[in-house]
């Protein structure tokens, strides 16, 4: 980079995080930030979740037993989930330019693995491990989306960041009509190609600002003065539930619909791609709301709703309309809580560990869709039924909303 160019962005970089006390101006540059991390964020978790689609077909063809199957879509969520902690220190040392370039082609290996050689058993569970890389990257977005917007436009920005979450959805409306129109490796082959392009983009046009300051701790001693502060944990548990519960969803909601409702693979696939365009379009909202109200009220509110409607479905309705209308209405309040937690750690995180406790975070709600899809696929192994998993959900949703409401509202206003 040449030296105009540096000092541009240091002027973009002052421009993006200016106007704490009036107006925020967002300058070119982090609009470009926002929209190439976002793009790579959704096609790097599209490639995560190429799995949950073909769960059934798999389960099937393969004759998995419910336990199995689960563990099949749940190991790239854990694997993207505790892989965000390092990430997220990593990004804070190096920046996200060459961390993004470098996770998109990463990711393509198990993509392409699994599209060619998925026949075969252990295979499939090492490459399953592997696509857990690109549920990594949502570490390397919020730190290089929040270093460029101002305190006052970060929570709309990081929820503006969260549609690539929507990754999901594509991952559920494409597999299936991909596979059928264009032969079995053709989704692979679409999203490998996909990761190619996004880490050309990346390369080519993320920066990262130029006054960005390099962290001179280790990764180790950052993540663990990290793990020492308690807004880290108490962020961790809010995350867990509400992104966690989406990602439990999006990969569990197949096979939940199969086997609750004798819904077809292609029908329950699409039914669960709706639930995640909804959660993904609320979570923006979300982010909006905190930067305008209260992010604890709205974080608070999220997880009462959240409870009571789990609570519903817990006692298996009719799918239509009752079932799919709850359904909808727990997307949009989950989608919305994992906005208003991300709008909190833009401004409870200290500046120069919003990556190392994004990777916490994020982890934290990765590792939150990892336990739900083993437990919901045990208890139906054992009773046949999913109501004990569901109304486990409630539960926790209502004590997430006493945290928010005691111990996380106390640190908002002292910190």
């Amino acid at each position: 980079m040449n030296e105009d160019s540096d000092d541009q962005d240091s002027a973009d970089s002052a421009s993006g995080v200016r106007g704490e006390a009036g107006s925020a101006q967002v300058s070119d540059t982090a609009r470009t930030v926002l929209v190439v991390a976002t793009l790579a964020f959704l096609v790097n978790f599209w490639a995560w979740a190429l799995l949950a689609p073909l769960a059934p077909f798999l389960g099937q063809s393969m004759r998995l037993t419910p336990f199995t199957q689960a563990l099949l879509v749940a190991l790239p969520v854990m694997i993207g989930s505790l892989g965000r902690v390092p990430v997220g220190s990593l990004t804070d040392r190096y920046g996200a330019r060459p961390m993004f370039t470098l996770l998109s082609l990463l990711t393509i290996i198990p993509v392409l693995t699994i599209g060619y050689f998925g026949s075969s058993m252990p295979v499939l569970m090492i490459a399953a491990i592997l696509l857990g890389l690109g549920g990594t990257t949502f570490a390397i977005g919020v730190p290089a989306v929040n270093a460029w917007f101002p305190r006052r436009r970060r929570g709309a920005a990081l929820g503006l960041f969260g549609l690539g979450t929507g990754g999901t959805a594509i991952a559920s409306f494409t597999t299936i009509p991909l596979i059928k129109a264009f032969g079995p490796t053709a989704p692979f082959n679409t999203v490998a190609l996909a990761l190619a392009v996004m880490a050309v983009l990346c390369w080519t046009l993320l920066r990262d600002p130029a006054d960005r300051s390099v962290p001179p701790e280790s990764m180790v001693r950052r993540t663990t003065d990290t793990l020492r502060m308690p807004v880290t944990w108490q962020l961790a548990i809010l995350y867990a539930l509400t992104f966690g519960g989406f990602v439990a969803f999006s990969v569990y909601l197949p096979s939940y619909l199969k086997n609750a409702f004798a819904l077809d693979p292609a029908d329950a696939a699409f039914r669960t791609a709706g639930f995640v365009v909804i959660a993904v379009v609320a979570r923006p909202i979300g982010g909006w709301l905190s930067d305008h109200l209260s992010g604890i009220q709205v974080l608070g509110g999220c997880c009462v709703l959240a409870g009571l409607l789990a609570s519903i479905v817990s006692f298996e309705l009719p799918l239509i309309p009752i079932g799919t209308i709850t359904f909808l209405c727990l997307a949009a309040v989950l989608g919305a809580g994992a906005g208003a937690v991300f709008a909190l750690v833009g401004t409870l995180a200290p500046a120069g560990k919003v990556g190392a406790v994004t990777g916490v975070v994020g982890a934290a709600g990765g590792l939150g869709g990892f336990f739900p899809p083993l437990v919901m696929g045990s208890i139906y192994g054992a009773v046949g039924d999913y109501t004990f998993g569901l109304v486990l959900l409630a539960a926790t949703a209502l004590l997430c909303a006493l945290l928010t409401y005691t111990a996380l509202r106390h640190r908002a206003t002292t910190d």
